[in-house]
C-alpha cells in the first residue's frame, strides 16, 4: 500500500490533502524541515466531509518512519495500529456524550507530557473539540501554549467559530469543503460496490455527508425511516396532525439511534464480559458489577446524545424538501436533493406561498437550534410542526 492510500476515502479534499501530507513530509525531513509542520492543526469542514479521517491520516504520515526497510509494510502495520487506536504513541479523545468533560481533556493533556515510544511524534487527536465548554477549552489552551517538542495536537471542529479565540491562535487550520454528490457516489460504487444510480441518489439525499450516504445506500430500513419522516411532514396541515407526528417523528429518530448504536453497545457489554472472565449467560460476581453498571451509565449518557442526533438527522432531511419546495417557487432552476420526491415537491410548491416556505424552513432551523439547549426532543419537533402547519395555512 502506497503512502496516498491513507488518504484514499478523502473525496474531494485534494488541497487540505496536500496540506497535511506536505507537512508530515516535512517533519520527517532530517534537516529540521522548512517550517511547514507545526505542532497544533485544527481540521475544520462539516459533518461527514471526512474531518476525523484526515486527522487519522495525517496520524498515520507522523508517527510512520519513512527512513525504516520496507516501508510500505511499515506504513502499512501503523496504519492498523492507527484504525485499532492501539498505536503507543497515538493518543485520542473522542466522546460520545454531549459535551466533553474537563477530567477527559486533563486527562489527555497529561497523556501529552510523555516523550513518544516507538515514533519520532507523539500525536493526540481530539474529536469534535466543539463539544468542549470554555472551562474545558481552557485546560486544553495551557497544553497548546507550552507543547513538549515532539508533541503534535490535531484538533477536529465543524468551524473555526466553535472554538475559543486563544485556540485558534495557537493552531494552523486545514479546511475541508462538501464534496460532490457524484464523487461521494464514486466512493460508494468503488468502496462498497453500490450501484451507481442508488449510489448518486444516497449521495444526493445525504447532501454529500459521506457516512450517511453509505446507510442510505446500504441499509433498506435506514431508506424507510427517511422516507416516512419525509411523508409524515408533507402531510401535516393540522395542529392535531402536527402533534401525533411529533411524536412519531420521535419514534422514527429513536429507532434510527437504535439500530446505531445497538450492535456496539452489545459487542462492549460481551467485552467487558470476556476481560472480567464471565461466561456467556453466567452470573456476574457481585464485585463485578459496578464495572457493568459502569458501562451502562456511560451508555445511557451516549444515548441521550444519540437521541438528539437522530432528531438533528431527521430536521436536516426536511429542510432539504422546504429548501427544494423554495426552489420550485422561486424558479432558481438549481439541482434539487430530493429527486424521488419531485412530484409531491411540485405539488407542495403549487399550493403554497415562498413566505410559508420561508416560515417552515425557519421553524425546522429554531428546532435544530433548541435541541443543543436541552429542550426536550418532543417539545421542540412539536413546535417545529405546530409552526409549519400554520404556515402552510396561512
Amino acid at each position: 500500500m502506497s503512502g496516498v492510500d491513507a488518504y484514499a476515502e478523502l473525496v474531494g479534499q485534494t488541497a487540505a490533502v496536500e496540506a497535511v501530507a506536505s507537512a508530515a513530509r516535512d517533519a520527517h525531513r532530517p534537516d529540521g524541515g522548512t517550517g511547514v509542520m507545526t505542532h497544533a492543526w485544527l481540521i475544520t469542514g462539516p459533518p461527514g466531509s471526512g474531518r476525523s479521517n484526515l486527522a487519522y491520516a495525517f496520524a498515520t504520515a507522523l508517527l510512520t518512519d519513512p527512513s525504516e526497510d520496507r516501508g510500505a509494510e511499515a506504513e502499512d502495520r501503523v496504519r492498523a495500529q492507527v484504525e485499532a487506536r492501539t498505536h503507543p504513541d497515538l493518543a485520542v479523545l473522542a466522546s460520545d456524550r454531549v459535551t466533553i468533560t474537563i477530567d477527559e481533556v486533563r486527562r489527555l493533556v497529561t497523556a501529552s507530557q510523555y516523550s513518544p515510544s516507538v515514533a519520532h511524534y507523539r500525536v493526540m487527536v481530539v474529536e469534535d473539540a466543539d463539544r468542549m465548554t470554555e472551562r474545558t477549552s481552557n485546560v486544553l489552551l495551557k497544553a497548546l501554549e507550552e507543547p513538549p517538542e515532539r508533541t503534535v495536537w490535531i484538533l477536529c471542529a465543524p468551524s473555526e467559530a466553535d472554538l475559543l479565540p486563544t485556540i485558534r491562535s495557537r493552531v494552523r487550520v486545514v479546511r475541508l469543503r462538501v464534496p460532490e454528490p457524484a464523487e461521494v457516489a464514486g466512493l460508494l460504487v468503488a468502496r462498497d460496490g453500490v450501484d451507481p444510480d442508488v449510489a448518486l441518489r444516497a449521495a444526493q439525499e445525504a447532501q454529500s455527508h459521506i457516512g450517511m450516504a453509505h446507510r442510505l445506500a446500504t441499509d433498506p430500513e435506514a431508506r424507510s425511516r427517511r422516507e416516512d419522516s419525509i411523508r409524515l411532514v408533507l402531510e401535516t396541515d393540522t395542529v392535531p396532525r402536527a402533534v401525533r407526528g411529533a411524536a412519531r417523528l420521535l419514534e422514527i429518530a429513536k429507532a434510527d439511534s437504535t439500530a446505531l448504536t445497538q450492535d456496539r453497545e452489545e459487542a462492549e457489554r460481551s467485552k467487558a464480559l470476556a476481560s472480567m472472565g464471565v461466561e456467556p449467560g453466567a452470573t456476574v460476581p457481585p464485585q463485578l458489577r459496578s464495572v457493568l453498571k459502569q458501562l451502562e451509565e456511560d451508555q445511557k449518557r451516549r444515548a441521550t446524545r444519540g437521541l438528539r442526533d437522530g432528531v438533528d438527522r431527521v430536521l436536516v432531511d426536511l429542510l432539504s424538501v422546504y429548501r427544494d419546495v423554495l426552489l420550485v417557487q422561486l424558479g432558481a432552476g438549481l439541482p434539487a436533493v430530493n429527486t424521488a420526491w419531485s412530484a409531491e415537491v411540485a405539488a407542495l410548491a403549487e399550493r403554497t406561498r415562498p413566505a410559508a416556505t420561508l416560515q417552515v424552513l425557519e421553524a425546522i432551523a429554531d428546532a435544530r437550534r433548541r435541541l443543543p439547549a436541552n429542550v426536550p426532543p418532543l417539545l421542540a419537533l412539536e413546535a417545529m410542526l405546530v409552526g409549519a402547519a400554520l404556515a402552510r395555512a396561512a
